[in-house]
């Protein structure tokens, strides 16, 4: 570790006051029921695939395309044109190049929308998609998606039956649970193979590269996963054409009561953008007519997500409501734990605790159901590293019935100790989902088949774990940590699944293994330390772009208030509070701080799925840069004490 300097009391009092303005500003923007909901933000791909999902809903009649719901589509039109590249393509994240499937989805959407082929931002777009392999080169969820209209053949698309809900071993449950809900729902779309009519000639057929094959490519070894999924889908194929209708009703009847009942105490299917999507669509193929009370509220939730207000319009993947209330209360509560702020968002999360089991319970049927899940209703998807950012938050802050909160302590703990997977490790929704040859099956190139354990999240479950008693040498804190020091990278950091990337994943395992009492002077968080160290920018500050998932290793960005946070918040925890790395970090956060306390932040530091899709969570700005001054001022203020 670098020798540590001696940061002048000057230092001390301009965190401790910029403090105090964060979280002020982080107060006022609490609703008065306890909780926060920040927006939410992703890329072009949400509203494309609106102007997709209008299509379906308002089929064209004698050809003519004329939806009721042109207004808000010449709304996504515009704000897809507003972040096409000076290349002619669309990114997945703000900085990033194009990437190939949004950019075929854009395409698709602003033609459909009456954007002229000959139009110069068409023909740019058109241009790069073609650099960029073409409509061929997209993933299998834009050809699904197309081959819904005939608009990509369907031969040339993976193989999705609803027989997955017969298969047995649990087989639909160790997919990831996003994946899962996914499928399911649009299982129920494919096996009615619905060919819906798109207007009277249109086509996508300027976007074909010429000479490439639209096949599934195969392994040049034979006896691989992937050669073996490709024969599997062929078979499929065959039986979708010749099989048991019997069985392939049957199929369709599970799935469909599979997908009702999780509609039920939930926001959508998943209460994630496409799963709520392919709900309705699902409805519709099973023939629920559009006024029927089911669909019309699975609808309502869906448009739920669009953001327009008169200025701005954009779709939501999801609402952050209690991810959001957990960390601005954790982050007021060690700042004021006796404020009226905290006893409010303790009330509302302690109300927010799920009682039923969910999908989860298939894997572990013997626990008792407890947790919290990410949004603001999806009874049967509570996640660990939501339920473990509550405890973490419920350590510190109190609500108004002692007695319930302490008995709502002892089901979650319990919830995340037989969560734990076999490895040691933690993962999101579900134990034990780790089949990783499924990662070779056809319509698996969005990156998230599966669930697995990592540090971001083993990190913080350990930390709430400590956080309400679970000592160091508890069986699953031992595990725990003996997989984090096994899951190290070899420069020193750990890879984040959660968070851009290796920072955070880094700033969480520190904590992580700091509050299960690893000594400052393991060789494992000195190597962490050393690595944030050597990482950090000129300005002070850290960043990290999101082509560390493509590159697999580090790869900087500019700084940001987030990423700055994390890396501050690891190197406290690793007991380095006074370095000039640390100091430099605190003034590029005090030099960056507006006046009303809070940060500014363009950049995506949230991982929905890597490589794929990434997320601007618009308080980690705010609220990690509070939790990163407020761990400065404590111990630096524990040093001088």
């Amino acid at each position: 570790m670098s020798a540590p300097v001696q940061v002048g009391n000057t230092l001390e009092f301009a965190a401790d006051q910029a403090r105090r303005r964060a979280a002020s500003f982080l107060a006022s923007l609490q609703q008065r029921d306890g909780h926060w909901c920040a927006e939410l933000t992703a890329d072009t791909t949400l509203e494309s695939d609106y102007i997709l999902f209008q299509l379906w809903l308002y089929p064209p009649q004698d050809g003519k395309w004329n939806p009721p719901t042109r207004q808000p589509i010449e709304k996504a039109v515009a704000a897809i044109l507003d972040r096409q590249l000076p290349d002619g393509g669309f990114n997945i994240y703000v900085g990033g190049p194009a990437e190939v499937s949004a950019s075929v989805k854009a395409y698709f959407a602003l033609k459909l929308a009456g954007l002229a082929v000959d139009d110069t931002r068409m023909a740019r777009l058109r241009h790069r998609i073609l650099e960029l392999g073409g409509i061929q080169a997209a993933n299998s969820y834009v050809k699904v998606n197309l081959s819904l209209f005939d608009l990509y053949p369907r031969q040339f698309c993976p193989s999705i039956p609803p027989e997955i809900v017969l298969l047995p071993f649990q087989f639909l449950y160790q997919m990831s649970s996003w994946t899962r809900a996914i499928a399911v729902s649009l299982s129920i779309v494919h096996a009615a193979n619905p060919r819906r009519p798109v207007p009277a000639g249109f086509h996508l057929d300027e976007i074909w590269s010429p000479g490439v094959s639209p096949a599934f490519h195969t392994d040049a070894g034979w006896l691989t996963w992937h050669n073996t999924f490709l024969t599997v889908d062929r078979l499929l194929k065959w039986w979708e054409r010749s099989g048991s209708q019997s069985i392939r009703r049957k199929a369709i009847e599970k799935a469909a009561q599979w997908m009702i009942q999780r509609l039920e105490n939930s926001d959508g299917l998943g209460a994630i953008y496409p799963p709520m999507m392919y709900s309705v669509m699902a409805l519709d193929v099973l023939g629920y007519a559009p006024d029927d009370p089911l669909r019309v509220e699975t609808l309502r939730q869906f448009n739920n997500l669009m953001v327009d207000d008169g200025e701005r319009f954009f779709f939501q993947p999801c609402f952050s409501p209690v991810w959001d209330t957990a960390i601005g209360a954790y982050a007021l509560a060690l700042n004021d734990p006796k404020s009226p702020a905290v006893r409010r968002s303790a009330d509302w999360l302690l109300a927010k605790e799920v009682r039923r089991k969910g999908d989860w319970s298939i894997k572990r049927p013997r626990t008792e159901p407890s947790g919290w899940a990410f949004e603001y209703s999806n009874e049967c998807y509570p996640d660990i590293d939501d339920t473990a950012m509550v405890m973490l938050a419920l350590s510190e802050a109190a609500g108004s019935n002692p007695i319930a909160q302490k008995a709502c302590h002892v089901r979650a703990a319990q919830w995340l100790l037989d969560m734990q997977s076999s490895d040691g490790g933690w993962a999101a929704f579900d134990a034990d989902n780790n089949w990783r040859f499924l990662n070779q099956v056809p319509f698996a190139d969005h990156n998230a088949m599966l669930d697995p354990t990592c540090a971001d999240i083993t990190g913080r479950v350990l930390e709430a774990l400590a956080g309400h008693g679970v000592k160091r040498d508890h069986l699953a804190v031992c595990r725990g940590v003996q997989w984090l020091v096994k899951n190290q990278e070899q420069d020193g950091s750990w890879y984040g699944r959660w968070g851009v990337a290796y920072l955070y994943g880094t700033c969480f395992a520190l904590r992580g293994l700091a509050a299960s009492g690893e000594s400052d002077r393991e060789a494992h968080i000195l190597r962490g330390g050393e690595w944030l160290r050597s990482i950090q920018n000129a300005d002070g500050g850290w960043g990290e772009s999101c082509a560390s998932y493509d590159n697999g290793t580090f790869t900087a960005g500019p700084s940001t208030p987030s990423q700055t946070a994390w890396a501050l918040m690891g190197l406290i925890a690793g007991g380095d509070a006074g370095s000039l790395s640390v100091q430099h970090g605190i003034e590029y956060l005090l030099e960056t701080q507006r006046a009303d306390g809070s940060w500014d932040e363009e950049l995506a530091t949230g991982t929905g799925f890597p490589k794929v899709f990434y997320l601007n969570y618009h308080l980690y700005k705010d609220y990690f840069p509070l939790l990163a001054l407020s761990s400065f001022v404590k111990a630096r203020a524990n040093s001088n004490g």
